[in-house]
């Protein structure tokens, strides 16, 4: 994974409600055997119309917004079926961390799993942080993960929780195979007293 320190750049305002893993990566883009190609799914029908052209009224469609790194969005995101292209396609869209009130379960498992860093805010920060996306002029946010805080160009200011291992993880890189490997002496230590303990077990 890579790892998440400080990044900078614009963010992309999505207050609606619940919206779902079907919006996040609708379901024809799930065809594939590998990863690839799926920037192009993400947020696809917020960002073309039926004919696959260009929404010019959605803002990541805008200049403005189109090297956004984070999203703003509405409470319960991620809702809905637990496919993990959502996640995968908007890291490869060039998101890496998404700001709001609450997010679905497992959505939030794979993006702990896959690297992308969700900020859960209570409802006034994300008014505030929602408002700065919805302004071109102000869209640009940092996000100091090993400071835990979010600032804006106009001095706004908001400090986040997170738990000290997904932390860890993020700042380094780890997905859960890598956060076990990271004990790979411990365990071969703790292999070794018990099978010296228990040697029948050892044949």
């Amino acid at each position: 994974m890579q790892p998440f320190e400080t990044v900078t750049g614009p963010a992309l305002p999505l207050p609606a409600a619940n919206v779902d893993t079907d919006v996040i990566m609708p379901k024809q883009f799930l065809k594939g055997i590998d990863r690839s190609g799926l920037a192009r799914g993400a947020l696809h029908d917020l960002r073309f119309d039926a004919q696959g052209t260009p929404r010019p009224d959605f803002a990541l469609n805008r200049p403005e917004w189109a090297e956004a790194r984070f999203l703003v969005v509405g409470p319960n995101f991620g809702c809905g079926s637990s496919r993990e292209h959502a996640v995968w396609g908007l890291l490869q869209l060039g998101i890496r961390a998404i700001i709001g009130t609450s997010f679905a379960g497992i959505f939030a498992d794979n993006a702990a799993n896959n690297g992308l860093l969700l900020v859960s805010l209570d409802p006034e920060p994300v008014s505030v942080l929602t408002a700065l996306a919805a302004d071109p002029e102000r869209n640009r946010l940092t996000i100091d993960l090993p400071g835990q805080t979010i600032l804006a160009g106009d001095a706004t200011h908001v400090d986040f929780e997170i738990p000290a291992t997904r932390k860890d993880a993020l700042i380094r890189g780890l997905d859960a195979i890598g956060t076990t490997l990271d004990q790979a002496a411990a365990i071969r230590a703790f292999e070794e007293r018990y099978h010296a303990a228990h040697p029948w077990l050892v044949r």
